[in-house]
């Protein structure tokens, strides 16, 4: 069972019924291109010194294992633990794969950068690393998320990024997905589109997850050097499902180690408020590939919404759907408010002030903990820092 996760995905990018290029011949052919450029790349000793080397002394990797003790006597039960990716460079985990990304670009001769961004994380964290290595960077961003994520719309213009708005459809990251691609198709023999999260066609959803890998070899490593053992459970949240593939993929052969997604409920899953894809979603195609999706009847994609703005894609990466239809990861749902709740536990009990996205996967564990006993642990990828929010979080209640 072990070695299967490992292998994956196929040579045709699916993960079992799931993922793979569903684009025209053109442009598979352009994916293939880049699947072959990353095959032979990753492997040299050139390009694994130059990565690793700007984790430590950029990223300011290893992030820590913090023991939430506060928040854990709070709730009762299992003892809560925090893999900080908020204390990146950049303030998320996307910072990870963005290098990696860059890196590529620069090696394949690219010219321009592309992307979209929900909360803006990824668009920080790709300026960022495209003006590290000296490439033009242009992101896609709703109008909405726009006005929401203020701070990081600030710091993508002084990192140098284009910021183009998309006023069109939700005017969120479906839209800006939709928006960037295009602008993709207009010349991608020059152009490198650095997709955000573990979807779009193969070989992304692997690409992304191999750099976003790091977060789960570090976590496993340093919590059983901390306590001799593994974690009882390891909880991340999911929109796309980046920063849970980081982290859950280096837990999948531990088959005693609990591993649990979490995604946006909204206002409620009896409303169509949400963005829960995983409890909700049926299969079908978007974005060049195959997942679990909320769609329509006739397969277009439903509008949906999260008050995490990173969180609200109508579909979710392909390795999720298989690891959920092997029962490997349990995928759960929570609303707004206890996002809300738990950003503000958080916040008043450790001083750490964590992303909405990440709140989702905190409430969740808070929520867990209670029904567990004070022997257990469960491990929380706090995949990113609060300040993008805090500002509409405090307008949201009244502070």
């Amino acid at each position: 069972m072990a070695q299967q996760f490992l292998e994956m995905p196929d040579s045709q990018g699916y993960f079992g019924e799931y993922g793979g290029q569903i684009l025209p011949p053109d442009l598979k052919a352009v994916m293939d291109g880049i699947n072959d450029a990353y095959e032979e790349v990753r492997k040299t000793a050139a390009f694994q010194d130059e990565l690793n080397d700007l984790y430590a002394h950029y990223v300011g990797r290893p992030s820590p294992i913090f023991y939430a003790k506060r928040l854990s006597d709070r709730q009762g039960g299992a003892h809560i633990h925090l893999k900080r990716e908020d204390l990146n460079h950049t303030g998320a985990h996307k910072i990870n794969h963005c290098l990696g990304e860059a890196l590529l670009a620069k090696h394949m001769g690219k010219t321009k950068v592309l992307a979209e961004t929900g909360a803006g994380q990824h668009g920080v964290a790709l300026a960022s690393a495209c003006a590290l290595v000296g490439i033009d960077c242009e992101i896609h961003m709703g109008e909405i998320d726009i006005a929401k994520e203020h701070p990081n719309v600030t710091k993508m213009k002084i990192l140098g990024a284009t910021l183009v708005p998309v006023t069109r459809g939700t005017r969120t990251l479906k839209d800006a997905v939709d928006s960037a691609f295009e602008e993709y198709m207009k010349d991608p023999v020059h152009f490198f589109y650095a997709i955000g999260s573990v979807v779009g066609p193969h070989p992304f959803p692997k690409m992304v997850r191999d750099f976003q890998s790091i977060v789960g070899r570090e976590a496993r490593a340093q919590f059983l050097a901390q306590h001799q053992r593994l974690p009882d459970v390891v909880m991340a949240c999911v929109g796309g499902g980046s920063n849970a593939m980081g982290i859950f993929t280096e837990f999948l052969p531990d088959a005693d180690v609990q591993l649990v997604g979490v995604e946006p409920a909204g206002r409620g899953l009896d409303t169509p408020d949400h963005a829960a894809t995983m409890t909700l979603g049926t299969k079908g195609a978007i974005h060049g590939f195959i997942c679990y999706n909320l769609q329509d009847e006739k397969g277009e994609p439903l509008p949906v919404y999260s008050i995490a703005s990173g969180l609200d894609y109508p579909g979710v990466g392909p390795q999720h759907c298989y690891l959920k239809d092997v029962g490997r990861v349990q995928y759960e749902a929570v609303t707004d408010d206890e996002c809300l709740d738990a950003f503000m536990a958080l916040s008043r009990t450790e001083g750490i002030i964590p992303a909405l996205e990440s709140a989702h996967a905190l409430a969740y564990a808070m929520k867990l903990a209670k029904t567990m006993s004070p022997e257990q642990n469960i491990l929380v990828n706090l995949s990113g820092r609060g300040d993008k929010d805090a500002d509409f979080v405090a307008q949201h209640l009244g502070l």
